[in-house]
């Protein structure tokens, strides 16, 4: 039996991922850190504020990389600025970011340089002034093609906003252009989501992202504190998801989310993880990032970042607080959690689980993992791969939390910072 013998070491990030928490308005699904109507447009607009501090922490972080890994660092492969609506943002701010990047950290020359941008002519702005700033790969939140179901999730865009997008990100010399596609979706049918899917693969991209919608209460999970990593849910917001959950159905998705891989993949876009397909060579660099389990660095309210080994790192949400520490020339408070060698070992699975690349068969060996995919190959949930390891097989897709769950050991151990 080869069992893989893996080393959990510190080493430095290969990406960064940049949070900007700014939205025109706030969808009541939305569980990102976002700020909306006055701070992210007018006289009260805390955009600038945020750019210097964004900045500011880029340097501080990238000072501690330098000083502790000095002799072993290669530049960063990604930078993703997500949200949020990046797009709100000027391209000279975009530019000043990227630079702060490459100064700090190191950039690639063939980096992936990814921006999210909402796709209303009010918020998706300056396309080509981004494109000629660095940004190379354009993420578009879509999240329906349906008119209907875009009115009901509190999107400001309609499906031609989202059609006039690409085709303006095209103009500007575009080569990787996202969908973010939402399924599970209150009032929606297969029907309206075979629509939705039509009506997005028209447009071409180069991958889409599909994500069942998620109606959790951060507060109840203990996220909002002073330290952490989420913002409370507005009562409105709140009340909305409590409306929504009875008009959402497992069944359903289930159906929704194998009509969409049958689509995507006869269209030419091949699923490489759970929720996302791609053109060849068009994957999402950085995402690839967080399922190798690699190290990326974060800035901005609520990011998280991880050193790669055993010990993750967030922001705390509150722009206030993180305005101020930056300010005064601080690295903002959060938090921390470090989790053992099991852990990792079986976070590593999950992360490769998720992939079509699937777990090789040294890591299948590994006394953390072996009885969980035992059960998952009892199940049907499992295929093999060339190479002998294991990914899952469309049915392991649908029941992958069941999965997950069965090599997910104890939670680690969290630590505020203040």
């Amino acid at each position: 039996m080869v069992v893989a013998q893996i080393r959990f070491v510190s080493t430095p990030p290969v990406s960064l991922y940049v949070h900007v928490p700014f939205c025109l308005s706030v969808c009541p699904y939305c569980d990102f850190v976002v700020y909306g109507g006055a701070a992210a447009r007018g006289a009260g607009s805390r955009v600038d504020a945020l750019v210097d501090a964004l900045v500011t922490e880029i340097g501080l972080r990238a000072r501690w990389v330098r000083d502790q890994f000095e002799a072993n660092r290669s530049p960063l492969a990604s930078v993703y600025l997500g949200g949020g609506t990046p797009s709100l943002l000027s391209a000279s701010q975009v530019e000043r970011l990227l630079a702060a990047a490459a100064d700090g950290f190191g950039l690639a020359a063939d980096a992936e340089v990814t921006l999210e941008a909402n796709p209303g002519p009010a918020d998706r702005g300056d396309l080509a002034g981004f494109r000629a700033a660095g940004v190379n790969r354009l993420s578009i939140g879509a999240q329906s093609m349906v008119p209907a179901e875009l009115r009901r999730l509190g999107r400001r865009h309609s499906p031609a906003d989202v059609a006039r997008t690409l085709a303006e990100a095209r103009q500007a010399g575009y080569e990787n252009v996202s969908l973010d596609l939402l399924y599970d979706v209150p009032g929606q049918t297969l029907a309206s989501w075979r629509r939705s899917l039509a009506a997005a693969l028209r447009l071409e991209p180069d991958h889409v992202s599909a994500y069942a919608l998620a109606l959790d209460d951060p507060a109840a999970e203990g996220l909002t504190g002073l330290t952490g990593d989420h913002l409370p849910v507005r009562p409105g917001a709140l009340r909305w998801r409590d409306r929504a959950r009875p008009e959402q159905d497992e069944d359903r998705a289930a159906a929704c989310y194998d009509l969409a891989d049958r689509l995507l993949e006869r269209a030419g876009l091949c699923w490489y993880e759970i929720s996302n397909w791609s053109r060849p060579g068009a994957e999402s660099v950085h995402n690839v990032t967080y399922w190798r389990r690699a190290p990326y660095e974060a800035v901005g309210p609520g990011a998280h970042a991880f050193d790669g080994a055993l010990t993750r790192r967030w922001n705390a949400a509150r722009l206030d607080r993180y305005l101020d520490a930056l300010s005064a020339g601080n690295l903002p408070s959060g938090g921390s959690e470090t989790v053992d060698e099991s852990t990792a070992t079986a976070e590593l699975a999950i992360l490769d689980l998720r992939t079509r690349t699937g777990l090789p068969a040294s890591l299948a060996n590994s006394p953390a993992v072996r009885p969980a995919l035992a059960w998952a190959g009892a199940n049907g949930l499992l295929e093999t791969t060339d190479d002998g390891g294991f990914h899952l097989s469309m049915s392991g897709r649908l029941l992958s939390n069941e999965v997950f769950a069965r090599l997910l050991p104890e939670p680690a151990t969290v630590v505020a910072v203040a």
